[in-house]
């Protein structure tokens, strides 16, 4: 295609897009509604899946070192948990570490067990390479010598991983049910716009105009309208994010969870959003054409 024709198309497709303008402007809206649930859904369960991640790598297990155990048979036990399969990191925790948790998560009344009075036991923290190996390394660490406890949340941690699991598997399905949905409303409200145009697609027909350069301004039109309405939802979304992000900082402070950065979730969201957009109204567009450019 020669760059002047292409230009001609741009041209009819933005004085197409002025001429029908109430039909352009239903196009557009219903692009920017559906993509508007579309990037919000994604959002939402792209950081819920975040939060998920972070909630499965905060747990870890905790192995409590008997008090008979002298330091050299600590430094021994310490070597054999390492050597558990699995085993990312290890870390120690003296008991006074512990009791200054307690004292921190349920006030300064156990401050009297300070010293000599402490009845907790130092204790070894070990991270694994996988959420779900957790288990299976709290049951090799039990079973070692000068261990007198092991905790790593039990049948609330496996409950923990089922659910997270089952979050994701229905996120997915919701993702990829709401990008069919938009392609379904986004096609059928262009085809009725081109339902609308019928006559002055027959009219270029009669005149002998081809196929192709029919169909190009329509393209380039669904497209546009594709493009406006990505644009639209796109902006609100990127400054809502925005503001829910710095107030989530104030409430997620101290912890070791927190919402995808901005950047470059909100840069991915707009490109997908966008892209989306693009594609669909001049697929629609084109697909919605058919009918009438049968000889």
């Amino acid at each position: 295609m020669k760059f002047r024709t292409f230009m001609r198309h741009i041209r009819d497709a933005f004085k197409s897009l002025f001429r029908n303008g109430w039909m352009s402007i239903a196009s557009i809206s219903a692009v920017a509604l559906t993509l508007l649930l579309v990037g919000s859904f994604t959002g939402i369960l792209l950081n819920v899946n975040k939060l998920a991640s972070d909630v499965e790598n905060d747990v870890s297990v905790k192995v409590y070192i008997d008090l008979a155990a002298d330091p050299a048979a600590q430094e021994a036990l310490k070597t054999e948990l390492e050597n558990i399969a699995n085993v990312e990191s290890i870390s120690f925790s003296s008991k006074d570490e512990e009791l200054d948790k307690i004292i921190g998560s349920y006030g300064d009344e156990f401050d009297l067990f300070g010293g000599d009075a402490n009845p907790l036991y130092d204790a070894y923290v070990l991270n694994t390479t996988a959420p779900e190996q957790t288990k299976a390394v709290a049951e090799a660490a039990s079973a070692m010598q000068y261990v007198t406890q092991v905790e790593y949340g039990g049948a609330t941690a496996d409950k923990l991983f089922e659910t997270i699991a089952t979050i994701r598997t229905i996120g997915l399905v919701i993702i990829i049910g709401l990008l069919l949905v938009a392609v379904f409303l986004i096609s059928n409200t262009i085809r009725i716009t081109i339902f609308s145009r019928s006559t002055e697609i027959e009219i270029m027909r009669l005149v002998g105009a081809k196929n192709s350069f029919i169909r190009w301004p329509f393209l380039i039109e669904g497209a546009i309208i594709g493009l406006i309405g990505a644009l639209i939802p796109m902006t609100f979304l990127v400054f809502l994010y925005r503001f829910i992000f710095d107030v989530s900082g104030d409430y997620l402070a101290g912890t070791n969870f927190g919402l995808l950065t901005p950047n470059p979730f909100l840069v991915y969201i707009s490109l997908l959003m966008v892209g989306i957009g693009i594609f669909i109204g001049a697929f629609g567009s084109v697909f919605s054409m058919r009918r009438f450019l049968k000889v």
